[in-house]
């Protein structure tokens, strides 16, 4: 396969007959009360990878966001991909929803592998108050293609376009779905710009889907001219950052000689922007480097690519959000639109193609890719991830990856823009509050108005566990009757006010932080405080019986298959990828 080279001129071209120039498109109609609901989630990338949480990587729409909107400085997600996502959509703990662990069905309540049958998607919450409801990219709640339950036509979308999977190629993902059919990139009777990339693809479809809708809006004023437009709940999962790091040429272009001086001069230069801005107080040291030193480094000019490329995945994913802000702008409703940006987990050391003895290897959509040292990443033939130094940078100044649930792990940059609903005063605000992804479903229906049903198709559905987070909006605070949980691989965790318990594995022991100073995890304090440990881990155990994480399939005697497809991360290690 030949790289791809994407330009402005024939991407402009080949999609004039998908999307309307903004210009146009008649203004919106007369706006509904309520807000329309955006939410834009990235895939593994770290707490300091956005310009606005101390970056450098080229970030300008998010950081424009942020700077008219709220940054919330200890928001949390679920460590992994399926988990974070089953939260985010159900406002539930992953494991009251069965997505405790990954796609494969364990044969336990809290593990089945997909989305249960009671638990609800907020595009399933809204849909009955009249929202219209659309969901783009990575969706990875339902157990493969085939589970005819849980694709997102099943969970209350009206309309979709994405990949069921959880990590694929940038150039070829599969498999690819729109709507109820599934298609690739080649057979799709709708979409078909010169030269494809998925990031771009789930851009250019969240625009088409916008476009639609105002046009279906004014055309209902037309007939009615008192009916108000029709909000919509749009759920953008872009697969930026995940590997394989595939990128575009001009975009990898940009960031050349950026990482030449390596790991740590990186990590120093994040953590000093982040005393800098604010994001932590001035007691968080920067956690010890998880490298080896730069001086050390066999193949840099390879390690120096892996990054570039990185940046160039993040680069072009806000470029797209910056495309779509600008259509919610040119129709009007940009202030009116809530927006929220965040990560589904931190940065991830998984070791995909950096191995010696890697070969070549057929991806997802059957096509040979490149793998292994010295094999440049970015054309769309080769499969390889960033590693864990790069990685250790991303996650400046915190302490472990993706699949644990130390900070590294579970700590998200959390961005949210509404001018209609947060004051001017309060732009640039930073929320230090902790909040959790199960807290997003409870805000949005706390905002558009909407109740919480009882039931799901006779079934009856858990009470969500998350918190409207709508008072920070208005200066206010926002507090929780129980504290916030944590479990994945039997990586487990409490956050209780400013006290946070941890354990790395199944039988490890408990670790103790203050995290009104020690957000990077440096000082355990279990042996001093031999009474907190025993209260947090005693809720813990309480909080695990009740919702589902125990039984688990990484207690002594699971079922081989259990065990065999739920591999423990040892202290240090990261976990065997399953997305």
């Amino acid at each position: 396969m030949k790289s791809t080279t994407l330009t402005a001129a024939t991407t402009a071209a080949a999609l004039s007959s998908f999307l309307l120039p903004i210009s146009s498109l008649s203004a919106a109609p007369a706006a509904s009360a309520r807000p329309n609901i955006l939410i834009i989630l990235a895939d593994d990338m770290g707490y300091s990878d956005l310009g606005c949480y101390g970056g450098e990587i080229h970030t300008p729409a998010l950081d424009k966001l942020a700077a008219s909107g709220l940054r919330f400085t200890q928001f949390y997600n679920g460590a992994r991909c399926c988990p974070s996502r089953a939260a985010l959509l159900t406002g539930l703990y992953a494991h009251q929803a069965g997505m405790g662990a990954m796609t494969k069905d364990q044969h336990l309540p809290g593990y089945t592998g997909a989305l249960n049958e009671n638990c609800m998607t907020i595009a399933e919450m809204l849909r009955p108050a009249g929202y219209a409801t659309y969901a783009l990219g990575k969706w990875h709640v339902s157990h493969d293609e085939n589970d005819t339950k849980n694709l997102p036509p099943q969970r209350g979308f009206d309309h979709c376009y994405g990949t069921a999977a959880g990590a694929g190629s940038y150039f070829y993902p599969t498999p690819l779905y729109r709507d109820t059919k599934f298609i690739t990139r080649d057979t799709d009777p709708d979409y078909h710009p010169a030269h494809y990339y998925y990031t771009d693809a789930i851009t250019d479809n969240a625009i088409k889907y916008l476009q639609d809708l105002q046009r279906e809006n004014a055309a209902a004023t037309a007939a009615s001219p008192s009916a108000p437009a029709k909000p919509f709940f749009m759920y953008v999962a872009y697969t930026a950052a995940h590997w394989p790091m595939q990128a575009l040429p001009e975009d990898i272009a940009k960031y050349k000689d950026r990482y030449d001086e390596g790991y740590n001069a990186i990590r120093a230069e994040r953590y000093k922007n982040e005393l800098a801005l604010g994001l932590f107080t001035p007691q968080t040291k920067l956690s010890p480097p998880d490298n080896h030193g730069w001086d050390k480094v066999k193949n840099r000019a390879w390690e120096i690519r892996c990054m570039e490329v990185y940046a160039a995945i993040v680069d072009r994913m806000d470029q797209g959000i910056a495309r779509i802000v600008e259509q919610l702008k040119a129709s009007g409703q940009l202030d009116n639109t809530l927006i929220f940006f965040l990560q589904d987990n931190g940065a991830c050391a998984e070791l995909i193609g950096r191995s010696e003895k890697e070969k070549p290897h057929k991806d997802s959509s059957g096509h040979l890719t490149r793998r292994g040292p010295g094999v440049m990443p970015g054309p769309e033939d080769t499969f390889i991830s960033y590693g864990r130094q790069w990685a250790n940078v991303s996650n400046t100044p915190l302490r472990l990856y993706k699949s644990w649930v130390h900070e590294g792990g579970i700590s998200t940059p959390l961005i949210v823009h509404w001018p209609a609903g947060i004051p001017a005063a309060l732009d640039g605000t930073f929320i230090r509050t902790p909040g959790h992804i199960i807290d997003i479903a409870a805000t949005c229906l706390d905002l558009a108005g909407a109740p919480y049903p009882a039931t799901r198709n006779g079934k009856p559905l858990v009470p969500l566990a998350g918190i409207s987070l709508s008072p920070a909006f208005t200066g206010g605070t926002f507090t929780r009757a129980a504290p916030l949980f944590w479990e994945h691989e039997g990586n487990r965790a409490i956050r209780d006010g400013d006290w946070k318990l941890v354990a790395k594995g199944p039988r490890a022991a408990w670790e103790l932080y203050d995290m009104s100073t020690d957000r990077s995890e440096l000082t355990n304090l279990a042996a001093r405080n031999p009474d907190t440990v025993a209260r947090l881990s005693a809720e813990w155990e309480k909080w695990a019986i009740a919702d589902h994480v125990k039984p688990w399939p990484w207690a002594k005697g699971a079922s081989k298959s259990a065990s065999k497809s739920a591999k423990t991360p040892q202290p240090e290690e990261p976990s065997d990828p399953d997305d």
